[in-house]
């Protein structure tokens, strides 16, 4: 299906501190230094946050620890996230959910039906391609390996 631009309430959303908005992890951004957070436990649509330990920058955030995730309250056909390999260029494995289950038909062209993808370079990453109607849902993304970088969300 093509985008539902017509039911689309979630806009573009940078990661970095210079331009973040409606960022929603208790304790707000610790910018340019690794923090540990926690993710947003009830977030509202466009919500978002951060958990793990992260260094947010201006522009992106870097995760500095294994294990960390993104979490993201939507209300749009498609969501795409702006990702980058580690600077040792060593790819990063995640994990995507939808409202806490594995995507299966809801999967991004750049995502796994079981949520598995792999980061292998500084590019924009389809990870939700909903068919129907579209709702508010709740977006994971967990990172099981150190250093992806995070830009920006979009929308389609």
């Amino acid at each position: 299906m093509a985008a539902d631009n017509a039911d689309m309430r979630s806009p573009e959303t940078y990661i970095g501190y210079e331009r973040a908005e409606n960022f929603a992890s208790p304790g707000g951004e610790a910018p340019d230094k690794p923090h540990t957070y926690t993710a947003p436990a009830r977030p509202v649509v466009n919500d978002w946050g951060l958990a793990g330990t992260w260094k947010v920058g201006a522009e992106h955030a870097t995760l500095a620890e294994a294990s960390g995730r993104i979490v993201y309250r939507f209300h749009a056909r498609d969501l795409h996230l702006v990702l980058g390999q580690s600077k040792d260029g060593k790819p990063v494995r995640f994990r995507v959910s939808i409202d806490g289950v594995a995507p299966g038909d809801a999967h991004g062209t750049d995502v796994a039906a079981d949520g598995s993808g792999t980061v292998t370079e500084q590019r924009l990453y389809q990870l939700v391609r909903q068919k129907g109607n579209v709702k508010d849902h709740t977006f994971s993304i967990e990172f099981l390996d150190p250093g992806v970088e995070a830009y920006a969300f979009t929308f389609g």
